[in-house]
């Protein structure tokens, strides 16, 4: 799929940005951390800076840094970084679908951390 902002063709797009906002949804609906209390997302941004999006930078960092829309009404804008293990990488590599790669539900509630006050996520 293309990233339409920016025209690279990317695995890291829409739909690989929206199911990941739907997972981080479902967990911060099931945290327990009080603080968290009410937050949902409403949308994680497919568009980092371009060198972000090629292989050589993504091996080298394993993440890519963006946004997302995070908070009891999920418009506070987060700066988000999205971390790459190896499978997720490897597939990267090769254009593959990242959707499956996303940390599964309720197996791991330790793959998000939010700072609450320097809106990081």
């Amino acid at each position: 799929m293309t990233n339409t902002h920016k025209n690279i063709e990317t695995p890291f797009n829409d739909e690989f940005c929206t199911q990941l906002e739907y997972r981080l949804c479902h967990e911060l609906e099931k945290s327990t951390d009080p603080n968290l209390k009410g937050f949902w997302c409403d949308g994680i941004s497919w568009f980092p800076t371009e060198n972000q999006l090629t292989n050589k930078y993504l091996n080298d960092n394993r993440k890519i840094e963006t946004k997302a829309w995070i908070g009891k009404d999920g418009k506070e804008e987060y700066q988000t970084t999205v971390v790459f293990g190896q499978e997720t990488l490897s597939k990267y590599a090769r254009g593959f679908n990242l959707t499956e790669t996303i940390a599964q539900l309720e197996l791991n509630s330790e793959w998000i951390e939010i700072d609450i006050e320097k809106h990081d996520y």
